[in-house]
């Protein structure tokens, strides 16, 4: 006979509710009925053993069992009954708990936003800081859900995750505020600058600062001042002025601190051939960085990816012909001052200006906006400038140099330009120019002009030979 398992339990009870007589051990009687066996009562082993230990009766073990399965049914019916009123009244805490989470969330999101704008007065930031902190402090504790309900709450804990993160932001962006705000107002006044920045009229002669950078080293020398010593670590080389170069640094920062220039930028000139102390290299190379910093890179990149946007020959003409103008501004600016650089960003930003190499290119004509472009380019240009008040004219030329010698090594200007010509050049000689529209006719011409003066082929042969070698880029 097969005994479930869910009745073991009730017959184990049954069997060992007293001592067992004799005859219950001897195998002779039911030990659940003591009924005697014989032909119409078979006995049914209970163990140890099938030959020995107890034995009851089919009809007892029957009882039992039927005893066993009703108890385990109504007992099922009631977990189930208590596993669904226990969740409903855990839905309620919880979506109470996640509603809670949400609507601070939402606060320091509000917060962060409202605080990078010019709508609210620094002390309303502070004030909304405490209040944010204060909502943030009164949120209760997680509640824990009941056995029958599953532990992992994955929406409130996922809430509660980005709660965190809103709330770092906040932070970050009150802190931003408030710092720059102290600095701002403690800062001296300089209205010798409001005619280089075009303040409007009544400027108080401070000029705010939005993000100022230190450098990777500087915080341990702070610290040091307050008695407290850091290890400082070791950094990849270039990475402070790399990072600039990158786009990563703002180029508005008026009180940046140009850290280690001369030993950063002179390794990477070297290796294109250019010497710190060769001044009219340097001045060469000062003047395609300016250019690739400030004109080429950025925004230009989405304009000229526009359906109307520019040709590479045209691109190769105005950077030429922009070349030619940063380098005579990097060249006053030595005598008249950093502030000779506000002529060739004029030019460089000027959104009216046709190009060269004659064509009737202008950015105005395009679908897209320019204006962030001309920020771009007056932007890097101010950074320029404030090196060079900072650190000097050298240091300045040193910079721009160095980009120059990572992202146009073979740019018109650079050392490497007579070698990307000559192997153009060689590649060009093996096309069948007769069959090709638009092709130099004259080679040997061709060669002499692109090499001094590229521009001066036009935009039609630039971009026939743009089409088929690579110059400058």
């Amino acid at each position: 006979m097969h005994i479930p398992a869910y009745a073991h339990d009730v017959i184990r009870a049954a069997v060992l509710i007293n001592m067992p007589t004799s005859r219950q051990v001897g195998g002779l009687h039911c030990r659940l009925c003591n009924e005697p066996f014989g032909a119409d009562r078979a006995a049914v082993p209970l163990g140890p053993t099938p030959t020995s230990g107890l034995f009851g009766c089919r009809p007892c073990l029957t009882r039992l069992i039927t005893r066993a399965r009703r108890d385990r049914d109504a007992a099922l019916a009631y977990d189930a009954e208590r596993a669904r009123a226990e969740l409903a009244s855990w839905r309620v805490v919880s979506d109470r708990h996640f509603a809670q989470l949400t609507s601070v969330r939402q606060a320091a999101e509000a917060v962060a936003g409202l605080v990078r704008s010019d709508d609210i007065e620094v002390s309303g930031v502070a004030w909304l800081l405490v209040s944010l902190e204060s909502a943030y402090t009164w949120l209760p504790d997680a509640p824990n859900p009941p056995p029958s309900v599953d532990s992992a709450d994955r929406p409130a804990q996922d809430e509660a995750f980005r709660l965190d993160l809103a709330m770092m932001t906040a932070r970050e962006a009150v802190a931003n505020r408030l710092a720059y705000h102290l600095l701002n107002e403690t800062a001296p006044l300089e209205p010798e600058m409001c005619e280089e920045f075009e303040c409007p009229e009544g400027c108080s002669g401070r000029h705010d600062s939005t993000h100022i950078d230190c450098g990777p080293d500087a915080i341990f020398d702070d610290l040091a001042n307050y008695g407290i010593a850091v290890e400082q670590p070791e950094h990849d080389p270039f990475s402070p002025w790399i990072a600039s170069m990158s786009g990563k640094t703002d180029v508005t920062r008026k009180h940046a601190r140009f850290q280690d220039i001369e030993e950063q930028a002179v390794p990477v000139l070297m290796r294109s051939g250019i010497t710190s102390d060769d001044t009219d290299t340097l001045l060469s190379a000062a003047a395609v960085g300016l250019v690739v910093d400030a004109w080429r890179e950025g925004p230009l990149d989405a304009l000229r990816a526009a359906g109307d946007g520019p040709s590479d020959g045209e691109i190769l003409a105005q950077s030429v012909d922009l070349y030619r103008r940063a380098r005579a501004a990097l060249a006053n600016a030595q005598t008249d001052g950093p502030a000779a650089l506000l002529a060739f960003a004029a030019v460089a930003s000027d959104v009216d200006l046709p190009w060269a190499g004659g064509t009737r290119f202008a950015l105005r004509a395009m679908s897209g906006s320019t204006a962030e472009f001309v920020q771009h380019v007056n932007d890097q240009v101010s950074f320029t400038v404030e090196m060079m008040r900072e650190r000097g004219w050298h240091a300045g030329l040193l910079h721009r140099a160095a980009s120059a010698a990572l992202k146009a090594p073979n740019h018109f200007g650079m050392p490497g330009w007579p070698s990307a010509v000559t192997i153009a050049m060689e590649r060009l000689a093996l096309l069948d120019r007769s069959s090709v529209l638009k092709a130099p006719a004259d080679l040997a011409l061709d060669e002499t002009s692109l090499l001094e003066a590229p521009d001066s082929l036009g935009t039609d042969v630039l971009n026939w030979i743009s089409r088929h070698v690579s110059l400058g880029w």
